[in-house]
């Protein structure tokens, strides 16, 4: 069994992704006010201590625990640690993404150091925003200066301000999405006293209206925690943990895209062209602002540039690429400014128009050349004094290799769409989930089930990241449980959410997906089905579209070409198309409502 220590925003989004196993596990908080929206998770309250954790943890055969406490819970962490070391249970860490130590903040080790300075300064009017629970910590300064407590509307935080004897005119409860500034203008506290309580904490909110008004901010430092602990800062690496700590958890494991492993070879080849030194893992950041970290094969440093090698992990995809050899050569050059894509060996040439690279450039996907100057900027920043004349304005040219791409690029499309000499780069999230399996549209039905013992009434289906990304903004009350990816799966997934009742179910689709939905393909598989140009052209001319659209049509590569060469005043063109797409789909789901909404690259819906 997993057992989850939560309450927080991060032990909501464990739930979100260990409920995707269908499989039951342990959810402890301290109390039972914490919202929990979970099918599978069997819930705890009252917190445990160090001797109740261990008899937990034995008695119920836990074989792995996840961290997702607040990160002052200091006496959980120690606790945690502790069983860890006595039962030789790992524990996943998930984090919060912190900023950095900004020299204009206050930072402190301990409440006690920061009354210090307090009392120092000769400063007589604090607002206290470290929560209920630091109301005694700071009680040798407030006993003696005024001070404002900020604290949840909660009968217990009003309780345990009491019970400290702190003066009930000097509490202010939080309010969801007050304005920090005006708060602080009313009050003009002589300073203000937070924790470093990272992103989800609101922490950035806090800093910036305080130090608008030159307010000095005082900043306790978050508790260390155990060196033992896996740390991981979002959803994906979490998954990939439990994956490899669990293996026998989720039925299909996930991967990453050869872009994603591309951008970490360049990392790790960049810090050792810099530093001298290899690396055996890098931290990336995926297109989410997740970040994750990626094991390095190796690497060959060479005088003037330094190659590292991440050998490609598809998860249980049936990906040509997965295991194989994904080469990052770097090299600096004071030529030019900026990033310079090559082809090495393995990696296509594109020769025709309508992909993410001009003709002649190497077939390397915008998403992860994006990925790849973000790592290198941010590398550089961090090791400027290594640059030649210390000027971040320093060239870099890449060179990605495969070293089996050319034979590889024989079993893809890649041929038929002009791209020469190799396989392609590519990528939108940055992650690898297994549509082409049927255990991943058994992963469907249980998302399904999950959003039905929710209570929805009607779920969002999209192909995956990208297109959910444009569509969710169009429905800011649904729980996220009610967002489902269904890959190339489209029939299967609107099959199961007619079994299970769904009222309604809105389908978000772009371009590539719906020219073969709309021909009849419920499954869009580029293995199994490709665009028909000529049925394209017919639907051209039934929207009434010029002979010349008609005869464009013939000569794209890429489904998305379709948006370059119909004009908007065409969007019958795109409205018929997707008409075809509701025909198809609409007698799947015989007593429900289906919504089609067509999405361009730009994320505007038809």
């Amino acid at each position: 069994m997993i057992l989850i220590f939560g309450g927080t925003t991060e032990g909501r989004r464990v739930i979100r992704v260990c409920d995707e196993a269908a499989k039951p596990y342990y959810y402890s908080t301290r109390g039972n006010l914490q919202e929990v929206e979970s099918v599978h998770a069997i819930r705890l309250t009252g917190g445990m201590d160090k001797e109740n954790m261990i008899k937990f943890c034995n008695e119920q055969n836990v074989k792995l625990i996840i961290d997702a406490a607040h990160p002052f819970a200091e006496a959980l962490h120690q606790n945690i640690a502790i069983v860890s070391d006595q039962l030789s249970i790992p524990v996943i860490r998930l984090e919060r993404n912190y900023p950095e130590h900004a020299e204009n903040l206050l930072w402190f080790d301990s409440y006690k150091d920061a009354i210090d300075y307090l009392e120092k300064n000769k400063i007589d009017n604090l607002l206290a925003l470290t929560g209920v629970n630091t109301i005694s910590k700071l009680k040798p300064y407030w006993l003696k200066h005024n001070c404002w407590f900020r604290i949840l509307e909660r009968q217990d935080s009003l309780s345990i301000a009491l019970q400290e004897q702190f003066p009930h005119e000097k509490i202010i409860y939080y309010k969801q999405g007050e304005d920090e500034a005006l708060l602080f203008e009313e009050l003009k506290p002589e300073a203000i006293i937070t924790k470093e309580s990272g992103e989800s904490g609101g922490f950035n909110e806090k800093i910036h209206s305080a130090l608008k008004l030159d307010i000095p901010v005082l900043v306790i430092k978050r508790p260390a925690l155990s060196p033992s602990f896996i740390p991981v800062y979002g959803e994906n690496g979490l998954r990939k943990q439990i994956e490899t700590l669990f293996p026998d958890f989720f039925e299909l494991r996930t991967g990453y895209t050869t872009g994603t492993c591309a951008t970490a070879a360049t990392k790790a080849a960049l810090i050792a062209l810099l530093t001298n030194e290899e690396q055996s893992e890098v931290s990336i950041t995926l297109p989410n602002g997740e970040w994750v970290r990626i094991p390095v094969f190796s690497t060959t440093i060479n005088g003037n540039d330094a190659s590292s090698t991440v050998i490609k992990d598809s998860g249980d995809d049936p990906d040509v690429t997965n295991g194989q050899e994904i080469v990052s050569t770097v090299c600096l050059n004071t030529n030019h400014r900026g990033v310079r894509f090559l082809q090495g060996r393995g990696v296509g040439k594109v020769t025709l128009p309508g992909l993410d690279s001009a003709i002649g450039e190497p077939s390397i996907n915008k998403t992860p050349r994006m990925m790849m100057k973000r790592e290198v900027y941010k590398v550089f920043r961090h090791h400027q004094d290594k640059l030649p004349n210390k000027s971040l304005k320093t060239g870099v040219d890449i060179t990605i290799s495969v070293p089996n791409g050319e034979e590889l690029a024989l079993r893809t499309f890649n041929p038929k769409l002009g791209i020469v000499g190799g396989i392609s780069i590519i990528g939108t999230s940055g992650i690898v989930k297994p549509f082409s399996s049927e255990a991943f549209v058994s992963s469907i039905r249980r998302e399904m089930l999950v959003a039905k013992a929710l209570g929805c009434e009607m779920v969002v289906i999209n192909s995956g990241a990208k297109s959910e990304r444009f569509i969710k903004g169009r429905y800011p009350n649904l729980p996220s449980q009610a967002f489902i990816h269904y890959g190339n799966f489209i029939g299967e997934t609107i099959k199961i959410a007619s079994e299970l009742g769904f009222k309604c179910v809105t389908m978000g689709i772009m371009i590539g997906k719906a020219v073969k939905l709309a021909e009849g393909s419920l499954d869009t598989h580029s293995k199994r089905v490709v665009m028909n140009k000529e049925f394209l052209s017919g639907i051209a001319k039934e929207a009434g579209c010029a002979d010349d659209v008609a005869d464009a049509i013939q000569d794209i590569t890429m489904a998305r070409q379709l948006w370059n060469i119909i004009p908007e005043q065409g969007n019958s063109f795109f409205s018929l198309l997707k008409d075809k797409c509701h025909k198809v789909c609409s007698p799947l789901l015989p007593k429900g409502e289906l919504n089609i909404l067509l999405i361009d690259e730009e994320g505007r819906i038809i």
